[in-house]
């Protein structure tokens, strides 16, 4: 597996003063995901628990539903004359009868401002695509609860500490228990890495569990919620109008600016208690 960090020089001034010193960076590689040997899509990730990536990516790409739908997940060998391994190219082979995805598609299809697709028709494509939709679940989490996240996620960011360069999500019980946090240079592949343990736990849908994500709430972070069927969101930051707009259609709780006791729940507020 590649490194996490890596360490370089720098000049640090402050004040008038310059000294040469070593700073520890986070690494950024790319991870090419194949399925059943055919390329689907790049992302620059963080190595590191690329398996549950690729998975937490097709589940919340519509491509998987669950565990069963995956026959097995192996790194490719490299291209190069010496054909050694560089793990950055991962294949996962999909369980009989599971349908391919589009070959036309790459990671985003639907759910950046990117792709051309927006607003109604983005909202109708989670919609369609949404095998574990959370408007269902009777799932309460305590003020008190919410509040006291933020802190457990940052004291489980042990790669953040040493780099400042690392985005966290992590996963938990309704009552606060922490089950999994993965951290990575991209905040999508966080919670797909957090979504991909679920996968590989057999645990979809997360029924009865709180997502925390270190920074804003986007519309594709929360579709992501949706499609594993997570029944509350929260983010330290703020969120996106659409991302809003995709959690009160689907009956996901989202959750913003959750900073001490202070928050602000912008659908579903009954499943937020005293």
């Amino acid at each position: 597996m590649g490194r996490v960090t890596a360490r370089r020089r720098v000049r640090h001034v402050r004040a008038g003063d310059a000294v040469a010193r070593p700073e520890t960076l986070v690494v950024e590689e790319p991870l090419e995901i194949r399925v059943n040997g055919t390329p689907i899509t790049v992302t620059m990730r963080t190595p590191g628990s690329d398996v549950e990536l690729a998975q937490g990516f097709l589940l919340t790409e519509g491509v998987i539903a669950g565990r069963d739908d995956v026959l097995a997940a192996r790194y490719c060998k490299g291209t190069g004359p010496d054909n050694l391994n560089t793990y950055n190219v991962l294949d996962v082979t999909l369980a009989p009868g599971v349908a391919m995805p589009d070959t036309d598609v790459t990671r985003n299809f639907y759910t950046t401002s990117s792709c051309g697709v927006c607003g109604k028709a983005s909202l109708e494509a989670v919609r369609l695509a949404s095998r574990h939709s959370p408007g269902d679940d009777p799932t309460t989490v305590s003020v008190e609860t919410l509040s006291a996240l933020p802190e457990q996620l940052r004291a489980a960011q042990k790669v953040f500490a040493s780099t400042g360069g690392l985005h966290g999500a992590a996963l938990f019980a309704a009552d606060g228990t922490p089950l999994v946090v993965r951290e990575d240079v991209g905040r999508h592949n966080a919670v797909d890495k957090v979504i991909g343990w679920a996968v590989e736990q057999d645990r979809i849908p997360l029924t009865g569990t709180v997502l925390l994500v270190s920074g804003r709430a986007s519309f594709e972070l929360t579709q992501k919620a949706v499609m594993a069927g997570i029944p509350v969101l929260a983010a330290v930051s703020a969120p996106s109008s659409l991302a809003a707009d995709l959690a009160a259609e689907s009956g996901l709780t989202l959750v913003a600016f959750l900073r001490g006791d202070s928050m602000n729940i912008y659908s579903r507020p009954d499943r937020v208690v005293p």
